[in-house]
């Protein structure tokens, strides 16, 4: 069993920065991040996986970074240009296995954490 724990989470006005932080209990072989805002569906945002691939969703492609450090089990999101449409609960979650070409589904991770409140002011 492994555990997550984020952090990070605020309120920031559009255009600034925010970096979230995601420990784990123990070794995964992907972690990533997803974001869930009120009435939508969970959303893929991020992954960074074995041997250092990275994932990210169109949506914040360019604007959003991944990393990780593996001597501590946590990965990093940088999110800088924020925008209002980023306002959400992120969760990271991680996996074990390689769930191959279905990195984007929340289907395919194994664990959660209880998710980190960002909202991005207009």
């Amino acid at each position: 069993q492994v555990q997550l724990v984020e952090s990070g989470g605020g309120l920031v006005q559009a255009g600034g920065s925010l970096r979230l932080s995601c420990a784990a209990s123990g070794r995964t072989y992907a972690m990533g991040w997803f974001r869930q805002a009120p009435g939508k569906e969970r959303e893929f945002v991020a992954v960074i996986r074995g041997g250092g691939y990275t994932y990210y969703a169109n949506s914040v492609k360019d604007r959003f970074t991944i990393s990780s450090d593996n001597a501590k089990n946590t990965v990093y999101l940088q999110m800088n240009s924020l925008k209002p449409a980023d306002t959400a609960v992120y969760y990271c979650a991680a996996d074990r296995a390689d769930s191959g070409a279905y990195y984007n589904a929340a289907r395919a991770y194994e664990y959660w954490g209880r998710g980190t409140q960002v909202t991005v002011s207009s």
